[in-house]
């Protein structure tokens, strides 16, 4: 009986075009936006042209010091400041006049660069341009020093050499606030409107009470729907990992530089395989509940909103935290250890005590939840209108 109502719920589910494009087409759409958002994140600007407007009557010997850097595009202008407020340039310098007379005798030169901190690409331009400044400005100091006969290691008395304790590629820390993100988002997107459905959905169509008049018992009925709910984010989880790991791979290039597991990938893809399948069932309880205590679908949907906008705290939360700072209470706290675990995993550590402490305390909630929803499913007052 249960595996009957189970795929009768099931095949309702995705029968139902409004349903199946809310469950799989648009989080698939909106995990593949945050996958090219976060590629042209770790991308820098590299490879990319950025103009910074001059003056007409710049000197060759100026533009010699852009010269190096060939992501800069010089662009002259009679008035380089209205060049970038037009968004024709994504900066602009002004160089004073007499700017190499002024170098040569010693005196004060003056440079105004001119950006906009509200803009990427304005803030990369302005980076590239304080370097290249900052080199033509080394080069000076050093011509002086030597005309006067000093020697240059005075100016450098000592060396700084800087290591990283991890040697992986930075963009894995990107990678692992991006992964859990997507799949929280898309889990919880997914199984929401069928979640709604099942229970607000039959209250408000009035058939549910037909529905309890049928000689089944009310805990098979509730563990069918909540297998469905289950299932449903299970899927939509599986499809948004084998989508997001297939644009990674023939869609970014950065992004798929840092991805390398080696020996442990059977177990990573294991242990991701099963973190999914625990957190639609947990993500399926708390749906199952906000749909039980809502009268209509819409009034399940406000109830739900607030659990799929909790996986924006552990963003917050285990974005500025390294891989050997995570504590046990980062692997207790359900959803935070959905975070934590998959950004060890992805960095290749295969900890089985996080793993275990991670999946226990998300079923150990699951279960709690799940029989309150017995509870409340168990008295007409929840579940008739």
């Amino acid at each position: 009986m249960l595996l009957n109502i189970y795929l009768k719920e099931m095949k309702d589910s995705f029968r139902d075009r409004r349903t199946l494009l809310l469950t799989v087409f648009l989080p698939i759409i909106m995990m593949t936006g945050l996958t090219l958002f976060y590629e042209n994140m770790v991308s820098d600007g590299e490879g990319e042209e950025y103009k910074l407007a001059v003056e007409n009557s710049i000197t060759p010997e100026v533009e010699s010091i852009f010269v190096p850097f060939e992501n800069i595009s010089l662009l002259k202008s009679d008035n380089p400041e209205k060049t970038v407020e037009s968004g024709e340039a994504q900066g602009a310098l002004i160089v004073s006049s007499g700017f190499l007379n002024s170098i040569e005798n010693g005196e004060d030169a003056k440079l105004t660069l001119i950006g906009d901190s509200f803009s990427q690409n304005s803030t990369i331009l302005m980076g590239m341009v304080t370097e290249a400044l900052d080199h033509y400005e080394k080069q000076i100091i050093a011509n002086r020093l030597e005309a006067e006969g000093a020697n240059l290691d005075l100016v450098h008395p000592f060396q700084v050499e800087q290591r990283e304790i991890s040697e992986e590629d930075p963009s894995i820390d990107l990678l692992a606030m991006l992964i859990p993100l997507i799949l929280s988002i898309a889990i919880g997107v997914g199984s929401a409107p069928a979640a709604a459905d099942l229970f607000a959905g039959e209250k408000e169509k009035k058939t549910m009470e037909a529905l309890l008049m049928t000689p089944v018992n009310r805990a098979t009925l509730l563990l069918s729907k909540w297998l469905t709910i289950s299932s449903i984010g299970a899927i939509i989880g599986f499809v948004t990992l084998i989508v997001v790991s297939l644009e990674i791979f023939f869609l970014t290039e950065h992004l798929k530089k840092a991805v390398s597991f080696g020996d442990n990938m059977p177990i990573i893809i294991s242990v991701c395989v099963l973190v999914i399948i625990v957190y639609a069932m947990f993500s399926a309880s708390l749906l199952m509940l906000t749909s039980i205590i809502g009268k209509t679908v819409k009034e399940a949907q406000s109830y739900s909103s607030p659990i799929m906008m909790i996986a924006v705290f552990p963003v917050m939360i285990t974005t500025g935290i390294g891989i050997n700072e995570f504590g046990f209470h980062h692997f207790a706290i359900p959803v935070l250890n959905l975070f934590s675990l998959l950004k060890e995993l992805l960095f290749g550590i295969v900890d089985y005590e996080h793993i275990l402490v991670s999946l226990g305390s998300n079923l150990l909630l699951l279960a709690i939840v799940f029989i309150v929803c017995r509870i409340l499913f168990l008295k007409d007052k929840w579940v008739m209108n």
